[in-house]
């Protein structure tokens, strides 16, 4: 492990120091072991690695390539990580979205086109025709962030907002929503959202999508609580 980690480290800084940018072909796995003075296998091991991380692209028969090292690549895996999370934890994630997502979507006010904000009415309609219907919401919800935070230009944010935003973190908030016959309170919630980023309104967007993230945090501390008290 420590000369996989020696590799790791090496190859990376290759990449941050601009000797292997986006998009080039690093040296065949012999003369790149001989360069940075370690053994085939850890290097082998290495490339593995940062594959996995999608910093290297591995074209069999063709060689290894770095990435474009955009956002969305290097902030996948964040998506994954949240899914694994325990419960008392999903909750911080909350915390950290509550951070983030009022301030995109105040962004989001001031940037978004006219097409984008079609796009969330029609999002919309569809939310309100799938009220009682768990999984559909799930996907409508996920969609409508999606947009709103995408229109901000800012990949990073976008990523980190996705990674953020997992499948199992809005299941366990819409079925509790569901079951407590308040699924029509939250909808609503995204429909204020849309009406101030339709008005431009930059603090009515912050300000409506901080009530929406609170609203889905305490209905996340309810269905913990529940699952908790179940045993």
């Amino acid at each position: 492990m420590a000369l996989t980690d020696d590799a790791i480290a090496k190859i990376r800084g290759m990449i941050s120091s601009g000797e292997l940018p986006p998009g080039a072909r690093l040296p065949p796995e012999p003369q790149l072991a001989a360069q940075m003075g370690l053994s085939r296998s850890g290097v082998r091991e290495a490339v593995k690695v940062l594959e996995s991380a999608r910093v290297l692209d591995v074209r069999r028969g063709d060689g290894t390539y770095v990435t474009s090292l955009a956002p969305r690549l290097l902030l996948e895996g964040l998506g994954v990580a949240v899914e694994l999370l325990r419960d008392d934890t999903l909750l911080e994630v909350m915390e950290v979205r509550r951070m983030l997502e009022p301030v995109a979507t105040g962004m989001a006010a001031l940037r978004m086109t006219d097409a984008g904000l079609d796009e969330l009415a029609r999002i919309l309609e569809d939310m309100r025709a799938a009220a009682g219907d768990a999984e559909k919401l799930i996907t409508f919800d996920t969609a409508f962030h999606h947009t709103v935070v995408a229109s901000t230009g800012n990949e990073t944010l976008t990523s980190l907002l996705d990674g953020l935003s997992g499948r199992t973190l809005r299941a366990r908030v819409w079925r509790g929503l569901i079951e407590a016959n308040a699924a029509h309170t939250t909808i609503d919630e995204h429909h204020a959202i849309y009406l101030a980023l339709r008005s431009r309104d930059q603090l009515l967007a912050q300000a409506s999508a901080l009530m929406h993230v609170n609203t889905s945090e305490a209905w996340l501390r309810t269905v913990l609580a529940a699952k908790a008290a179940a045993g």
